[in-house]
């Protein structure tokens, strides 16, 4: 773990491992943070932000320190990678992607930060008095950020090139399922010149740490990632000390094919946003909302193409379906399909683990369609959280929105379809983000976050950083004659 500029055991002295979720192999040991661990970051964050050597620079300051934090990750790149599939069950295509998106967040996010230097002015008045008025940003504070297992590297690096550009100090707690990358990016921020104690990161089980970073009162605002349930928890502890919080949680993703939807774009573009890296993404779209007139032609072709997808090594060339991250997910995922089944839907492909050869002791998952489903199931409501996707009909439109916002979630949804009729569906669905003709697709300028149970507030783009500031309105009286202060009379009368 890293705390107050340099890596350090646990008070305990305990470790754990990190296991390769395509082998059953340990890939690493690391120390495993207790509570008192948890504490001490906060305090080294606490110290770092009360004597402003972080927050008391110039937005534009820490912007150029953030580039280079970009330009580290950029030159540590091949070793991220590699460390991120291992890690995280990723394809080597996918890790290298991540790898990339990790160096431009905080780069962009560096640009942000230069706005926050100056005020924002608001619209002048007369009336109480003649002022001139501004909002002035200023950071939150000690910001703790809860991150989950699926994209290790980005979620780090999301959360903390806002909480660092607006000038907060942080404490990082990555998932126990994927703890390494984490460390190296902690010596790329250290390295790059982000003041000690500014930034800390501890990893190790959420029951402990975690709690830890949410209700000790010396943290101001808490940023997680992961699932609905944990993330209701996470409020009610947060409620005690009315700490500020973004939660990004769960969704159950639509995409509605149209009738005139080009087929073949529409079928890639629906197993794309359905199995993803194995569908272990929040925004997976593992709702394929077909219409009646194409569906059976439709289910045909997605079939015939999910059929090509090769489950491997996510080292391997040519793999396009790795490992689900852990034991734990396997189960998770395989009980799923058993549940669809006993419901009544058609397991139309997939449906077991896949043991094969080398893939013996990893987790994999064949990945898996479900078709005659309707929109009441378990597994057309619940997150799966894995290469599973079920096939819906609809009659019309009208049907397709009905069914595309019938689930407790909201966080982003797709349309394959012209254009303007696409446009218009999109204005009727309740999602924070909502692709037309593509998936998946997020950038470090759009703000990203969820409708319902998806969770509270946006991360990334300016709305992102605002997230991690407080809005302070100054208010400056420019006539300062006692004779003007007219508002004071109904209290102390004017003097003779």
């Amino acid at each position: 773990m890293f705390i107050d500029g340099r890596f350090r055991d646990a008070e305990s002295g305990e470790t754990f491992q990190s296991i390769n979720p395509a082998t059953g192999e340990a890939i690493g040991t690391v120390a495993k943070a207790g509570a008192e661990d948890a504490a001490r970051a906060i305090d080294a964050a606490r110290a770092a932000f009360d004597d402003h050597r972080w927050s008391g620079r110039r937005g534009s300051d820490r912007g150029r320190v953030l580039a280079a934090i970009a330009k580290g990750i950029k030159e540590r790149a091949p070793e991220l990678t590699e460390l991120e599939s291992r890690d995280s069950g990723a394809t080597l295509a996918k890790a290298k992607a991540d790898v990339g998106g990790a160096g431009f967040w905080f780069r962009v996010m560096g640009e942000y930060a230069a706005r926050l230097d100056d005020p924002e002015p608001l619209p002048q008045t007369i009336a109480p008095g003649p002022s001139y008025n501004y909002v002035k940003r200023d950071p939150v504070g000690v910001c703790t950020a809860i991150i989950p297992w699926n994209f290790p590297l980005q979620m780090a690096s999301w959360k903390l090139s806002m909480a660092l550009a607006a000038g907060n100090s942080v404490v990082l707690k990555p998932a126990e399922e994927t703890p390494c990358s984490a460390t190296v990016l902690a010596e790329i921020i250290r390295d790059a010149g982000v003041p000690q104690g500014v930034c800390n990161v501890i990893q190790g089980p959420g029951p402990v740490t975690g709690e830890e970073l949410i209700t000790n009162p010396s943290v101001d605002k808490v940023a997680f990632t992961g699932s609905t349930e944990v993330g209701k928890h996470i409020m009610k502890l947060a409620a005690n000390t009315v700490k500020k919080t973004t939660l990004e949680l769960g969704g159950k993703c639509p995409q509605i094919v149209l009738d005139d939807a080009d087929p073949e774009l529409a079928v890639d573009g629906a197993i794309y946003g359905a199995f993803f890296h194995q569908g272990q993404v929040c925004t997976a779209g593992s709702r394929l909302l077909v219409p009646d007139a194409i569906h059976d032609e439709f289910v045909g072709r997605l079939l015939e193409r999910v059929a090509t997808m090769r489950v491997g090594l996510p080292t391997e060339k040519g793999t396009t379906t790795g490992p689900v991250v852990s034991q734990k997910q396997l189960d998770t995922v395989l009980n799923y399909i058993e549940i669809g089944q006993k419901e009544g839907a058609t397991l139309a492909a997939g449906g077991q683990r896949v043991t094969d050869g080398e893939l013996e002791n990893g987790f994999f998952v064949a990945p898996t369609v479900f078709t005659d489903v309707t929109a009441d199931m378990t597994i057309a409501q619940e997150e799966i959280f894995g290469p599973v996707v079920t096939v819906l009909r609809y009659s019309d439109d009208e049907d397709a929105v009905r069914i595309a916002n019938g689930t407790v979630y909201g966080l982003a949804a797709g349309v394959w379809g012209s254009p303007a009729r696409a446009m218009k569906l999109a204005d009727r669905l309740q999602a924070g983000t909502v692709w037309i003709n593509e998936y998946h697709l997020l950038n470090p300028h759009y703000p990203f976050g969820g409708y319902k149970q998806s969770g509270i507030g946006r991360e990334h783009g300016y709305l992102g950083l605002l997230e991690y500031t407080e809005a302070k309105h100054v208010h400056l009286g420019v006539d300062n004659r006692r004779s003007t202060k007219r508002w004071f009379d109904g209290t102390i009368p004017q003097p003779r």
